[in-house]
């Protein structure tokens, strides 16, 4: 990133953070250079790294922990057992890793390494992790230079990285090489890979690739004058990133475009006539993705990004994608849009995504479904009803398991993936309801400001909404986050008393929050009301027509809005914009609708 272009995201590191909740005023660099050598044959590598570890934690480390991603593609690994012990493997490993030929296992191991020069005599490769026990403490504020030689195999493409993948790209470079573990104010972050999605400190990558001459290769970073088709040398050097992914084919091509601030575009796929007109018009909806996104969120801080055709249908990096190709012009928006949102949430903000995965995945499937739409439009579809459909279906089911549930904890996909993609963007869509949509979009793009490059965490999103509407939000993010508690408002009774209307409303389940009121009049006047809950200490802005009714207490199970009338209403409805995942929306409405087996039997008449 060139200064001066975005200062505010230089100087985000440096904001006064006091009474802020998850950044603890540190967090560790970790800078790569890096040379791999690979044989394309036999699809065996060796590499070099030379990381200059910044250890700005108020902790002496005495031991340091390294990712050897490689190594879970062998039977027996962890991420095979955890993946046929699952009720609803992913389909795109299964037993897949147990039934690998052994010249096809992804190996990856650390044949020596040196710290601040020093041979270091005990470390131990404990699968998909490499542990090492140093002689000497790398002490708080010191810079330690780790010095690593490593070898190794890239596995059959199983998932996300791997050698030829199932629309023919040779080589998926992902999690390719030792990678430091985090280290944050939670203690290091050494989780077996098992196949969800990753957490690192941000740092400098400069990477040399040396492979068969003819071969294209892209990636994280931008490309110097020194790669060449002819010799097979590229290198890739990238500013103030979590990760590094590189792809590479003989038979890619390349297409260049860029966005209206000026973001150099990237797009490489196989040379396969069947999908190059969806290819040929992807770069100008990215750019216009690019023009929502940074609308919605706030400015892309990196010179460029890459959509490159790779991988096992769509994974995120920081300024690159992969994303499988042979696809419908649609469906190849709809990922590359999905996949380019996560540069704003994955690689900026950079959540944990082991400990938080519904806010990397569900705030990038809000943003996702606000631009996707806006390339598409659906005047018949409502925004974010598929993610409100899936979370209300797994929560009515009696399987869903917690947002606080660590990504690799989950019994069920099932429950892992509709947390974090759908559960994490009811989260964000309600708050519509709760704080207003401006006031909502607002405090997104505030947060995003204030926290890009500190890797926040959810307590840090509820302060910036609250500081941005003036309200207390801690029972929204303790029921929606902590608990599977569920929303369930009904119109319990509507009684008309000479003059006025008494409407009941009963809580069902246990959260309670906010209800917009719609009653219609025996005249078919229509008259909205907006009953806060007393937890908020204020409401939404509300509409001129909108009137503001007294709070109802959370601990009452019911609530009474007594209004003047001259007749019985026609029609009383709970939450007619449908803000709330209401998990029995059939109970919303008075006179309740007939029951579907009766309008099934009228049907057949």
């Amino acid at each position: 990133m060139k200064q001066g272009r975005y200062s505010w995201l230089v100087g985000a590191l440096f904001l006064p953070l006091c009474g802020q909740a998850q950044y603890p005023g540190w967090q560790q660099q970790a800078d790569y250079t890096m040379e791999i050598d690979l044989d394309v044959a036999t699809r065996r590598f060796a590499g070099s790294s030379e990381i200059r570890y910044t250890n700005a934690s108020p902790d002496a480390l005495n031991r340091l922990y390294i990712h050897l991603f490689f190594n879970a593609f062998q039977p027996g690994s962890s991420m095979d057992v955890r993946s046929q012990m699952l009720p609803d493997p992913d389909p795109r490993v299964g037993a897949r890793i147990a039934a690998l030929p052994p010249d096809e296992w992804g190996q990856m191991r650390v044949e020596s390494m040196q710290v601040n020069g020093v041979p270091v005599q005990a470390m131990a490769h404990e699968g998909t992790v490499l542990v090492v026990d140093l002689a000497r403490a790398v002490q708080p504020g010191e810079t330690a230079v780790v010095a690593l030689n490593w070898t190794g195999r890239v596995p059959r493409q199983i998932r996300r990285s791997g050698w030829m993948n199932r629309e023919g790209v040779e080589f998926s470079m992902a999690q390719w090489y030792p990678r430091i573990c985090a280290y944050d104010q939670d203690g290091w972050h050494p989780n077996p890979y098992i196949g969800r999605e990753f957490h690192g400190d941000f740092g400098r990558f400069d990477v040399t690739i040396r492979l068969a001459p003819g071969y294209v290769v892209a990636g994280t970073g931008e490309n110097t004058a020194s790669n060449s088709l002819e010799t097979g040398v590229w290198r890739l050097q990238a500013d103030r990133v979590i990760d590094h992914v590189w792809a590479a084919d003989p038979d890619f091509v390349r297409l260049e475009s860029t966005t209206a601030r000026g973001t150099a575009l990237e797009f490489v796929h196989e040379a396969d006539s069947a999908y190059r007109a969806a290819w040929e018009a992807l770069p100008s909806y990215t750019a216009k993705a690019f023009d929502c996104l940074e609308a919605l969120v706030g400015p892309y801080p990196y010179p460029r990004y890459a959509v490159i055709q790779a991988g096992d249908g769509g994974m995120e990096y920081p300024m690159a994608t992969l994303v499988t190709g042979h696809r419908s012009l649609k469906s190849l928006v709809g990922v590359t849009v999905h996949e380019l949102s996560h540069s704003w949430f994955q690689a900026v903000l950079a959540f944990n995504e082991s400990l938080h995965p519904w806010m990397d995945e569900g705030f990038t499937s809000y943003a996702t479904e606000v631009c996707f739409n806006r390339l598409f439009p659906d005047p018949t579809s409502r925004l974010h009803a598929e993610a409100y459909s899936s979370y209300i279906e797994l929560a009515r089911s009696g399987k869903e398991e917690a947002l606080t549930t660590h990504a690799d904890r989950y019994k069920t996909n099932t429950a892992y993936g509709v947390a974090s993609y759908s559960k994490g963007e009811v989260v964000l869509a309600q708050l519509g309801g709760v704080v207003g949509a401006d006031v909502r979009d607002e405090a997104l793009r505030t947060f995003y400001k204030d926290w890009a490059f500190l890797h926040p965490g959810p307590s840090d999103f509820a302060r910036s909404v609250e500081r941005t509407s003036g309200m207390e939000l801690d029972w929204y993010f303790k029921y929606f986050v902590e608990t599977t508690e569920k929303v369930d408002i009904a119109v319990d009774q509507v009684r008309f008393l000479d003059d006025s209307v008494q409407v009941v409303l009963r809580r069902n389940e246990e959260i309670p929050v906010p209800v917009d009121l719609l009653v219609v009049g025996h005249d078919g006047t229509r008259t909205a009301y907006h009953i806060p809950i007393d937890l908020q200490y204020g409401h939404r802005p509300l509409g001129p027509e909108e009137r503001l009714a007294s709070d109802w207490r959370w601990p009452d199970v019911t609530y009474t809005l007594t209004f003047p009338a001259v007749g019985p209403p026609q029609e009383v409805v709970v939450d007619p914009a449908k803000w709330w995942a209401d998990v029995r929306r059939e109970n919303n409405v008075w006179p309740a609708p007939p029951a579907e087996g009766k309008a099934k039997k009228k049907r057949k008449k």
